[in-house]
């Protein structure tokens, strides 16, 4: 799973944040149900009813807390948690061995490394290096990814293995995108780097953001023309209020207690779409019924994405509309899926009657 924890985790907030849904399920809050719903694996065929019917311990909400964060169970979150804290601090290098060949010790002296969280800044004579890391204490050895955002390598990844004791720390990390070590040693031609690492200090660091990655092109605005109204079999079957039956979004699907609060309206080309009462898409619709599954198009009028374009395809299941749309300036999609990553939302609907 990937995991969704702050920059900064605190074990102490997350036994406070499952403390709150053990509270928010007595009040009867949606959100608390849909929460367990999705995230308590024993719960997940109950009905809501039978969740609020349901006495639920602190280790359930604990349980559906982790996974709400990308682990398998409370334990995992909190060894995970324990082992960012234990990394914290400033550190310096004792040895550094890259493709076999030592490096001298007098070159190291000059350079650090500072974590704070799951943020780090490496800082050298040569260039500054920011960035974030996940690890995984589950494996023996632990595993580690380094994400560069910020320096001379920004964009690249390293996947590497590490074991702490104490105050030191042994990293063995592939350069090259090979795959991960399985050992702590490197020899001529592996493309990996060995480094022994001392802590200096346990303090938590300063300024410590893991660096800023540079904001990605915003899809370029578009005029409305292409999308006036023309009238067409499937556009006039698509009219009216139609309730969702099922929405998927960057591979999370909505919980089916959620849906009874989406509506979608269309009256000619204008399309709206909404949940809990709040419009999440206000567009005009475009489609190509000479291909198959269908092309549609939207043009957004409203919001953070006005004057955006969306492709997408349609496709009629009995008399449900199924769509898989792409994020704002993204390729169409060639099929209905959408794992995650790939930020497409399918979404498929019922008439309302």
């Amino acid at each position: 799973m990937e995991k969704n924890l702050p920059a900064r985790p605190n074990l102490d907030h997350l036994r406070s944040q499952a403390k709150a849904l053990l509270s928010a399920l007595e009040s009867r809050q949606t959100e608390a149900v849909a929460t367990i719903l999705q995230h308590l694996p024993a719960a997940k065929d109950l009905t809501a009813a039978q969740i609020l019917a349901t006495r639920f311990r602190l280790a359930d909400a604990q349980s559906a807390i982790a996974r709400q964060n990308g682990f398998a169970g409370w334990p995992h979150l909190a060894r995970h948690v324990e082992q960012l804290r234990a990394l914290e601090g400033s550190w310096a290098f004792a040895r550094l061995e890259i493709d076999g060949t030592l490096m001298p010790a007098g070159a190291l002296g000059a350079s650090r490394i500072l974590i704070d969280g799951d943020r780090f800044r490496t800082e050298s004579p040569e260039a500054v290096y920011e960035g974030v890391f996940n690890i995984n204490v589950e494996t023996q050895p632990h595993e580690i990814d380094i994400e560069f955002v910020a320096g001379p390598e920004a964009g690249n990844w390293n996947h590497g293995i590490y074991r702490l004791e104490g105050d030191r720390f042994e990293l063995c990390l592939d350069l090259n995108g090979q795959p991960r070590p399985v050992a702590f040693a490197t020899s001529p031609g592996s493309g990996r780097a060995y480094e022994t690492l001392t802590r200096t200090s346990p303090a938590r660091p300063e300024n410590v953001t893991g660096g800023k990655a540079p904001a990605p092109p915003a899809p370029a605005l578009q005029d409305s023309a292409g999308f006036e109204y023309v009238e067409s079999l499937t556009l006039t079957r698509l009219q009216g209020r139609w309730k969702p039956v099922k929405i998927i979004r960057d591979g999370q699907e909505l919980p089916a207690m959620m849906l009874w609060t989406g509506l979608r309206t269309a009256d000619k080309n204008e399309l709206k779409i909404s949940f809990g009462g709040m419009t999440m898409i206000h567009a005009l619709v475009r489609l190509d019924e000479g291909t198959s599954p269908i092309h549609v198009d939207y043009y957004n009028l409203d919001g953070a994405t006005k004057g955006t374009l969306q492709h997408g395809l349609m496709q009629w299941s009995g008399d449900e509309a199924c769509f898989c749309m792409a994020a704002p300036g993204q390729p169409r999609p060639e099929d209905f899926t959408c794992p995650a990553g790939s930020g497409r939302t399918f979404s498929q609907w019922r008439p309302k009657k």
